[in-house]
């Protein structure tokens, strides 16, 4: 009784098998090229990234500028004054 359970369950049981060739190229030609996309797409968005940083870094050495002018002004003002 039980070999013959076990029998029925060796013959239902999906056996492992190894992809062949061509499902493992397609495979890993389909990793190498995620990875490449991944990559490309990385690399855009860090662009943007670092233009974005050096707009902010610009405008804030605008500001900065002004607001050492305004000060400069002020000064001149205030020692006209006296």
């Amino acid at each position: 009784m039980f070999i013959a359970v076990l029998s029925t369950i060796a013959r239902r049981w999906k056996q492992p098998r190894c992809p062949s060739m061509n499902e493992w190229i397609s495979k890993m030609w389909y990793i190498h090229t995620m990875k490449y996309y991944s990559a490309l797409k990385r690399k855009k968005i860090l662009t943007r990234a670092t233009t974005w940083v050096n707009i902010k870094d610009i405008m804030l050495s605008q500001i900065s500028q002004s607001y050492k002018r305004q000060i400069l002004y002020n000064s001149t003002y205030m020692k006209y004054l006296e």
